[in-house]
């Protein structure tokens, strides 16, 4: 008898639906790239996995390709989620996602590959478009960055900015190329040569090109793909990777950690790719923004009470090309409810009412924390903790050359207090 609800599972019991693909033996899922040439593009492989699905599941573009087909086509739902449900519901079924290219490269194969065991899936790629863009340019793809802003702020590529840089970033839609030119010239990056690639591989293959600054061109082909050839202009202000950005990169209020204590915080605090910091007390975001500068796949909480703190640390996310930094208004230690568990934690605003037990205790086995503390009653708290739980305590004192009169001397900061540890596993 049919499912009422899952028509799909007509003639079907429960145990048919284990998987692998219950007919094939091999993985049920499939995942299949397409080129801008559509159907005619695929291999026999492909074809044949398309042949002997029972449901596909993809954007209009790609449904609209498969003309007549027995197999049950499904268009992706909003929100995602909603879809993976949809999808993982047919497991041990044969069934085909219809995806952009390569899928593995910022696209649905990566994020199925998260939720579908490997021995269950199946990956076969189309060129990529970065792939298509580099052979047209001449470009070495081992020296270009990768990027994409479908579905992601704008604002990110700004991280990437650098004098020579040469950036393939894959568009959300025909706007894109004029967003991406406007944050080239706000970030003095105007004289920037900006090549479009439209419909790559296809009939419609077309390259425009023209410069940042001197964007003038109608909106194309939403299916696009933009190559840049980073040219500093005299406004650019290039800023390295490295921990320890000048002062002055940051919108503040006076309350930030500065260059040097926060260049020695980063290092401290260890990050690694894909980890997690809070930054507790963030202020200005300067720690926050520099941990997620450091490395790929990075993640930052900033906690901050006071919301116009909290509107400079998004300026500054934005700015320096971080704008997936997440804030949380919010005092601590109220404020660790319900958050992710982190890798890593910076204290710079505060140890009392426990501030730190709580972020200790979330922190995970093996993260680092990092405490620092200026006033007396704080540097008396870590000097119990450094007493008691060990790791590495240290006086920073900085002086600075500034001018006496018509002579220079060395002005001293304040000192600070830097504690660090790791977590035992």
């Amino acid at each position: 008898m049919a499912d009422p609800v899952r028509p799909w599972l007509s003639g079907r019991t429960a145990d048919d639906a284990e998987a692998p693909d219950a007919r094939t033996g091999g993985p049920w899922l499939t995942v299949v790239g397409i080129g801008d040439a559509g159907l005619a593009s695929l291999s026999g492989e492909a074809l044949a996995a398309l042949d002997r699905a029972e449901a596909i599941f993809g954007g209009e573009r790609h449904l609209s390709m498969l003309g007549d087909t027995a197999a049950e086509t499904i268009l992706w739902d909003k929100p995602f989620s909603d879809s993976l449900d949809r999808l993982l519901e047919r497991t041990g079924f044969p069934t085909v996602v219809l995806a952009t290219g390569d899928p593995m490269w910022f696209g649905v194969g990566a994020t199925l590959a998260r939720h579908v065991p490997a021995d269950e899936m199946r990956v076969i790629p189309a060129p990529s478009a970065f792939s298509l863009a580099a052979s047209r340019l001449r470009w070495p793809l081992a020296d270009c960055t990768c990027l994409t802003v479908h579905a992601r702020p704008v604002d990110a590529l700004s991280r990437h900015l650098a004098p020579d840089a040469r950036l393939l970033i894959l568009s959300e839609d025909e706007t894109s190329p004029r967003e991406i030119a406007r944050i080239l010239t706000a970030r003095g990056y105007g004289p920037s040569r900006i090549t479009i690639c439209e419909h790559l591989g296809g009939e419609r293959e077309r390259l425009l090109t023209t410069t940042a600054a001197g964007f003038d061109l109608e909106d194309g082909a939403s299916l696009n793909t933009v190559a840049i050839e980073c040219s500093a202009g005299r406004a650019a202000t290039p800023r390295a990777q490295v921990p320890g950005l000048p002062d002055d990169a940051f919108v503040h209020d006076g309350k930030m950690t500065k260059r040097v204590l926060r260049a020695l915080a980063i290092a401290a605090l260890e990050p690694l790719p894909g980890a997690l910091l809070w930054d507790v007390g963030a202020g200005s975001g300067s720690i926050a923004v520099e941990w997620l500068r450091a490395g790929p796949r990075m993640a930052a909480i900033a906690i901050e009470p006071k919301p116009e703190r909290l509107a400079m640390i998004a300026e500054n996310a934005a700015t320096l090309g971080v704008p997936d930094l997440r804030m949380l208004e919010g005092a601590a230690p109220a404020a660790y409810a319900g958050l992710p568990a982190p890798d890593a934690v910076f204290i710079g605003g505060g140890l009392t009412d426990g501030v730190f037990d709580g972020a200790f205790d979330a922190l995970k086995p093996g993260g680092r924390i990092v405490a620092h503390a200026v006033t007396l009653e704080s540097e008396a708290i870590l000097l119990d903790l450094h007493a008691r739980l060990g790791g590495e305590l240290m006086r920073i004192g900085v002086e600075r050359a500034e001018k006496v009169g018509p002579y220079r001397g060395f002005k001293p900061a304040m000192p600070v207090l830097h504690w660090h540890l790791t977590k035992a596993r």
